[in-house]
């Protein structure tokens, strides 16, 4: 397979859509080796006293020369605080790799939005639809969404980003762990959705990637904070033993609901939850709050997790 190396230099702190994968020895200006999964470093210590707009943050992540335009042709609430819109795409030219973003570019508003892409690269292949998840903020972008947006909404769209899985049919088959915080689970729903397509090719066709297993932690508030939990249920339904997913809630009042309940856990993600599935062809995918990834850094670190293994997407 081909590969395109590319030199960045990657600046601290990162990121409203920043990816960071960390090696135990390189300097901050390294090599990306965009293959099946993409490497990138990072020193320095992640902290901000001054609020960075979007493309500020990303200044010098990967970015796509092709701007599209795109109609809004679906919008539903995903949780009261989440609104999902599904993007009407006709440029052939647009792509994406499981676990990007997206500048969101909105007529009349000059704040330029970064949303993580929560569809299959493969939704946008079959049918020119590109889905994301945003949650309410008063930041002008996702404002827009959740006031004025409507069905035939026109907006304009460019792919970027450093965190993605996009294995290639000669590549060796690796394990996934996934560990997505609230709606840090947005790129990592589009990496579970590519999987699941990855199976279904490999069991239809007997060839190409030969994906294996794929265990999701999904933390959030409470259930009701728990997006795509209806499709995830129906993943691992129609992947059996390939794709599991345990959910944890922090501050849950309510019953939890029949169907969720044994794969609920109330309280934190673990040492003990994650132990199990130190190996040496896993590799591990975090999504959430910086508190969040800092302190998962860490326990992955305590259990032998090799640090080149962990790839991690911080969101503000």
């Amino acid at each position: 397979m081909a590969h395109a190396t590319i030199y960045v230099g990657f600046t601290v702190p990162q990121l409203l859509r920043g990816a960071i994968r960390i090696f135990p020895t390189h300097s901050a200006l390294v090599v990306l080796r965009h293959s099946a999964f993409c490497y990138c470093t990072v020193n320095g210590t992640i902290k901000s006293k001054r609020k960075m707009d979007h493309l500020e943050r990303t200044a010098n992540n990967f970015r796509q020369e092709v701007i599209s335009q795109a109609k809004v042709c679906g919008i539903t609430n995903e949780s009261e605080t989440v609104k999902r819109l599904r993007l009407a795409i006709t440029n052939k030219d647009f792509t994406f790799k499981a676990g990007q973003w997206v500048d969101f570019f909105i007529p009349g508003i000059s704040v330029v939005g970064g949303f993580s892409i929560c569809s299959s690269p493969g939704l946008l292949e079959q049918e020119g639809i590109l889905e994301l998840a945003v949650k309410y903020t008063v930041h002008p972008p996702a404002h827009w969404i959740h006031t004025e947006c409507a069905l035939d909404s026109e907006v304009a769209l460019r792919v970027g980003g450093d965190f993605f899985f996009d294995p290639q049919p000669g590549d060796s088959p690796v394990k996934l762990v996934l560990i997505a915080g609230g709606v840090g689970i947005n790129p990592l729903f589009s990496i579970l959705l590519h999987i699941a397509d990855l199976h279904g090719y490999q069991e239809g066709k007997g060839n190409g990637y030969k994906m294996g297993t794929v265990k999701l932690y999904y933390s959030a508030k409470n259930t009701s904070e728990l997006l795509f939990k209806k499709n995830i249920l129906g993943l691992m339904n129609a992947f059996p033993g390939k794709i599991t997913c345990h959910f944890h809630v922090t501050q849950q009042s309510s019953q939890i609901c029949e169907e969720l309940q044994p794969h609920v856990t109330e309280g934190r993600i673990s040492e003990k939850d994650l132990e199990e599935h130190v190996s040496k062809d896993t590799l591990w995918y975090i999504c959430g709050p910086p508190p969040m990834i800092e302190s998962l850094s860490k326990l992955l670190a305590n259990i032998g997790v090799p640090r080149n293994c962990v790839f991690f997407e911080k969101w503000w």
